[in-house]
């Protein structure tokens, strides 16, 4: 073959030299012509064998059960592939019909072998793209930051490419380049701070598992509130709860405090921690008429009788003077109305039993007692959730009057304004 297309030339260069052109100048222009011809030829075999190539993907891709491949077609898989043969007969001719032109020669190998390594790397990174599409399709993988790894390993092979591109475009002994790269490594990472930075931080947040896709974070500094939907080398994307997107630097879940939300929507349940400020001066002791009106609250019945019991047998013990309530033992409404909470708790089918529950005092503050209703709904989902939440208080706030007590609540201006219209009437 070689041979023959030697002859060919040869004899092409002769008819050149039939149109009276010096044999030189005949050699070269036979060179430009059969040159330009071949590569019109080769880039029609290319678009060719693209087309060819790309039918025969999809058709394949048609009757296997698998996605993979139907994933190859969408990465441009096939038409990177279809460029290899063209490229071998590209290479192999050129060798011979430049072979009298030994510096051109040189020059086009190390365009050809420098666009080769970047072929490699587009084959590669099309084969990583269509893993990454692939395992998204796997439910065991949907929240997994598959595309900060393909990040992380293109920055690799990009790395080792960049590598090649050198040695090849300015023929360096890899050795000496590899120490020479050592004594820059200084300037590289002040100029590839932020990636390297990224990188590190990817390589973390997916070994210790700190950050998954679709996890509900909350990152105050950044102003995220949302769900994860992206994790890459640089960034991490979320979509915040008005549907706007924030956009925070990879390493800074690591250097930074932030809030997962993961451990509560695996949990058994999501807590409810919320209080009622009562007004310190509706607080009293109970009567025996009193006690005996709320033991027609169901909930609170049998807790009043226990205690009644348990107060009558502690004052006869110490002969207590019963004229006043202080002494002894008494029951308040603020500990019935404690109780009664409580047990409205244990009663509500939305409320998780199995997970910490309780009803206390907080330390009184200058608007009142507070009471805290500290318990964990069944239903994660914040909109039921907070359905529940606001039962639960809509119903507290409606009983505080049957234990004739009061919520603290700021003076409004109407307040004032009635306080004031009070007072002049007194006076009047």
């Amino acid at each position: 073959m070689a041979y023959q297309l030697e002859t060919y030339l040869k004899d092409f260069t002769r008819y050149i030299e039939g149109w009276g052109i010096l044999p030189f100048y005949a050699e070269m222009l036979s060179v430009f012509i059969n040159g330009f011809i071949f590569i019109l030829l080769l880039a029609l075999l290319d678009k060719l064998l693209k087309r060819v190539i790309v039918e025969a993907f999809k058709i394949f891709s048609n009757k296997t059960k698998t996605s993979f491949d139907d994933f190859l077609v969408l990465t441009n898989f096939p038409r990177y592939i279809a460029h290899i043969i063209p490229l071998a007969i590209f290479k192999w001719f050129f060798i011979q019909l430049l072979v009298d032109y030994q510096v051109t020669l040189y020059w086009l190998l190390k365009a050809f072998n420098i666009y080769v390594i970047l072929l490699i790397l587009k084959i590669i990174r099309s084969l990583l793209r269509t893993s990454r599409d692939y395992f998204q399709t796997k439910k065991q993988f949907h929240d997994k930051p598959l595309q900060s790894y393909l990040q992380v390993t293109m920055l690799f092979l990009w790395g080792i490419g960049i590598f090649f591109f050198v040695l090849e475009l300015f023929d360096r002994n890899a050795m000496n380049f590899v120490i020479e790269l050592g004594a820059a490594s200084a300037v590289i990472l002040l100029i590839f701070k932020d990636t390297i930075l990224g990188f590190v931080a990817s390589i973390q947040v997916s070994i210790n598992d700190i950050v998954r896709i679709g996890d509900w974070i909350t990152f105050s500094k950044y102003g995220a509130d949302g769900n994860v939907s992206e994790i890459n080398l640089a960034t991490v994307r979320v979509q915040n709860w008005d549907m706007t997107y924030t956009t925070i630097p990879t390493y800074s879940l690591i250097s930074d405090s932030f809030q997962n939300w993961r451990g509560m929507q695996e949990s058994g349940g999501r807590r409810i921690k919320r209080a009622v400020f009562i007004k310190q001066n509706s607080v009293k002791f109970l009567t025996s008429k009193e006690l005996s009106e709320l033991k027609k609250i169901q909930l609170v019945a049998p807790y009043i009788e226990h205690m009644e019991k348990e107060v009558n047998r502690s004052n006869r013990k110490h002969d207590v003077d019963d004229s006043l309530a202080i002494n002894g033992l008494n029951q308040t409404n603020l500990g019935v109305f404690r109780k009664y909470i409580d047990a409205y708790l244990y009663e509500n089918p939305a409320i998780n039993k199995d997970l910490f529950l309780m009803v206390r005092h907080l330390p009184p503050t200058s608007q009142g007692i507070p009471i805290e209703v500290f318990c964990f709904s069944h239903d994660k989902r914040w909109e039921n959730y907070e359905h529940i939440q606001a039962d639960i208080f809509d119903h507290i706030i409606a009983a505080v009057g049957y234990f004739d007590l009061e919520i603290f609540e700021e003076p409004s201006s109407k307040d004032i304004t009635n306080f004031l219209t009070h007072q002049q009437d007194i006076k009047g």
